[in-house]
């Protein structure tokens, strides 16, 4: 028992836990063993082939050209180094919670509520994303079979509101040529729905529907989950194949030239689409208590799958790019496009129709594991006990299913893709951050039968002469950062220069194991790439996430001791000073538009609740210190 925050949960108190039935403590239920390999294996497949291979690679392909085929290898190659992390993890910890336990076991309390608050808004915001796309494919696919859902109906709040303004400014300076599809189709949506006053009611009802039938799957039970998911997997994945041989005989290999049309950096400008497009295989950690034999079955699942979906992101790249131009790839659903394109319009709509399943696969990993997540950090008392309870009959966390769903479909109905997508990436990239990070605290043991073992390889000489070869390749962009003054946008570069440097010191004179470096290493430089305003959104949400902690999660951690008086003194001059930075922050934004200056203020409340303690915290702590001396 603890004080600290950086207290750590022993891997065999972790594993007595479980064994003990902590999980519920009204009930002592637990979940049932019910996944070997196949079902892992499919699982990881249903989580990556997704919305990534039927959405945003169309994107991605666009900013890189043929060349996005090199993104698809290095990223394969980043969460290839993650996944042998967490199949280490997954060895050693095999109990639900993914990176979230693996954390607190490695690096302490604090940091393990960070990555377990981070890895909420990971599968929420992912799910959300994929909620969205999925109404998209299925209004697509409705409209083939000449079923017309309104537009007000599948289009969310905000696209629309933004269609009609842009539209209106550019029908007013006579720039009509400049009108897109998307934007007509967000007039139409605002034109043609009704309305209370000035407020239009708009929503996208086929992402929340879909929401709420797979939660009520996987609340009924992880068996019926299953069923589901390998028969989705198995359908999509036939699809893809078949898709992959017709197109390759409609190839122009005249469109594979120029291959980098926009260099290497339009290439990397993809990574935030790419990526999304294979976070997923974490997710089959969650469910490692689920498992017959998770400590040989898991590391197997996880590495199986991201092989198998590797091979099909980069034939499916190579096809797109080689039926038509990349050009024209900037499109929501570009599989569909390009055999509409050669005139195979048959074919465009299986693929529509194996979208819709792709993306329901996708949303069904993703539901399943965020409430084993929940239900982790409940177990530890950071969050409250509801949140751990398991249904006596389908044997599932019940409440944090359900919270899950609430979660992912009320902003489901309201915001678009492109918002989601970016911090979904960030935020799985942190998590695989902490991950590879935390292997390398783990303590050395001999490998065991039926175990992963993840191999060792001494990075004594290879990390600092890997970091020395990059700090040749990018002399440039290096010397602009120490030569001029440091813009935001080259900050989170900069941060990556000095991890580098660290870990190349550290790996020379500790001999750390090389496969970790490089898995950290090589995912912080992708989340580098995803731009200034990601990073500050990914910064608040852990923000309000440390508020949480700071209210509640340190005072209930069942690692804990009694809270002491400087803590609770802090918390309470804590309100006050975020209750000041609300009203400071409200002036400064007004007036302007009220939901704006709203959010501005109640990001002001969090700040200044977090600065507030920390200052009082501070000082009560060493005034409390010298008193006991």
């Amino acid at each position: 028992m603890s004080n600290s925050i950086f207290r750590k949960k022993s891997i065999h108190k972790i594993l007595a836990d479980v064994a003990s039935g902590l999980g519920d403590g009204e009930h002592g239920n637990s979940l049932k063993k019910e996944l070997n390999v196949k079902d892992l294996t499919l699982m990881g497949i249903a989580a990556i082939v997704g919305a990534g291979i039927f959405s945003t690679i169309g994107l991605a392909s666009f900013d890189g050209g043929p060349g996005v085929t090199i993104l698809f290898v290095i990223t394969a190659v980043t969460c290839g180094f993650s996944a042998l992390c967490y199949a280490e993890f997954a060895s050693r910890i095999p109990v639900a919670g993914s990176a979230y336990t693996y954390a607190y076991a490695s690096f302490g309390e604090l940091i393990a509520w960070i990555i377990g608050w981070d890895l909420l808004m990971e599968y929420a915001i992912g799910n959300i994303a994929v909620a969205i796309s999925w109404s998209t494919y299925f209004v697509n696919l409705m409209e083939g079979f000449h079923i017309h859902i309104p537009a007000y109906l599948t289009t969310d709040y905000l696209t629309a509101f933004k269609a009609h303004d842009a539209v209106a400014q550019l029908t007013a300076s006579h720039k009509l040529a400049s009108i897109t599809d998307d934007l007509k189709q967000g007039v139409i949506a605002w034109n043609n729905a009704p309305g209370i006053g000035g407020f239009k009611l708009i929503a996208n009802l086929p992402a929340v529907a879909i929401v709420v039938i797979i939660t009520y799957l996987v609340y009924i039970g992880i068996r019926e989950t299953k069923k589901a998911t390998n028969a989705m997997v198995f359908l999509k994945i036939a699809i893809v194949v078949v898709v992959i041989i017709i197109g390759f005989f409609y190839v122009t290999p005249a469109n594979w030239h120029p291959f980098m049309p926009n260099g290497f950096s339009g290439v990397m400008k993809g990574v935030s689409g790419v990526f999304f497009a294979y976070i997923g295989f974490d997710a089959i950690s969650t469910t490692a208590e689920e498992c017959t034999h998770p400590q040989r079955d898991l590391p197997r699942g996880m590495i199986y799958s991201l092989i198998i979906c590797t091979v099909l992101y980069i034939l499916i790249a190579l096809v797109l790019t080689g039926m038509v131009s990349y050009k024209n790839l900037a499109v929501g659903d570009p599989l569909a496009y390009v055999f509409t394109k050669v005139g195979l319009t048959k074919l465009s709509g299986i693929i529509s129709f194996s979208a819709v399943i792709a993306t329901a696969s996708v949303l069904l990993i993703f539901q399943l594991g965020q409430p084993r997540i929940w239900m982790s950090m409940s177990r530890d008392g950071l969050l409250p006990k509801a949140f751990s309870r398991i249904h006596p009959r389908f044997h599932t966390p019940s409440f944090a299913t359900i919270v899950t769903g609430f979660v992912v479909g009320v902003p489901a109905l309201f915001l678009n893709l492109t918002t989601v997508t970016d911090l979904t990436s960030i935020g799985t990239l942190f998590a695989f951050v902490l991950v590879c990070g935390g292997v390398l605290l783990l303590p050395k043991e001999a490998g065991q039968a039926g175990r992963f073992k993840m191999p060792y390889i001494n990075s004594k000489w290879v990390t600092p002469i890997l970091f020395i070869v990059s700090v040749f390749f990018f002399r440039k962009d290096i010397i602009n950062l120490f030569t001029g003054s440091i813009e935001r946008d080259t900050l989170p570069f900069f941060l990556f220069i000095i991890l580098s440097a660290i870990l190349a010191f550290y790996s020379f004179i500790k001999n750390l194991s090389l496969i970790p470096v490089l898995g950290l290493l090589s995912c912080f430089y992708l989340m580098t790439d995803l731009g200034y305003t990601n990073w500050l959104r990914f910064l608040i949400w852990l923000v309000i996430g440390l508020d949480i902690y700071i209210s509640y999660g340190y005072e209930h951690s069942v690692l804990g001791e009694t809270v002491s008086q400087w803590h609770k003194l802090s918390k309470q001059i804590s309100f006050f000073g975020a209750i000041a930075a609300f009203f400071v922050a409200l002036f400064i934004f007004w007036p302007g538009e009220l939901s704006t200056d709203l959010i501005y203020s109640s990001l002001a409340f969090a700040v200044g609740f977090l600065f507030t303690y920390l200052i009082v915290a501070a000082y009560s702590s060493s005034v409390s210190k010298s008193k006991a001396a």
